[in-house]
């Protein structure tokens, strides 16, 4: 063998031991990282999985309480409609009783209202 063979040899001899080396380095590496991966994946499932699960309801409490205030709106509406029927109804009893206290009292509906509330506390 020259010695021009011996020097392809023994580079062919350190590229096949180099990459033996980083196969072995690599194979080594995975062993020891993909249980850590493996753990990181599922943890990160687990995490979208409960960020999914906060959208919805998160989304499903704003339409609740939207329709907690749209109920509201309409119990106030429905408040207001029913105080001005009743004022409405109210007032040919209120026109009585005004009528009624200055007949008795003759005339100033304070002074009547004064009068009856001192009737009423026995002053």
């Amino acid at each position: 063998m020259t010695s021009m063979q011996k020097l392809v040899g023994l580079g062919l001899a350190a590229i096949l031991v180099s990459l033996l080396g980083v196969g072995g380095g690599v194979w080594l590496s995975a062993r020891h990282y993909r249980p850590l991966l493996d753990v990181s994946n599922a943890s990160l499932a687990k995490a979208a999985l409960a960020r999914d699960n906060l959208e919805a309801l998160a989304v499903e409490q704003g339409r609740k309480l939207g329709d907690l205030v749209q109920a509201g709106h309409l119990r106030e509406r429905n408040a207001a409609l029913a105080q001005e029927k009743a004022r409405q109804e109210s007032q040919p009893d209120y026109a009585a009783a005004n009528k009624l206290l200055r007949e008795r009292t003759g005339g100033d509906p304070a002074e009547a209202a004064g009068e009856i509330i001192d009737v009423e506390l026995g002053l």
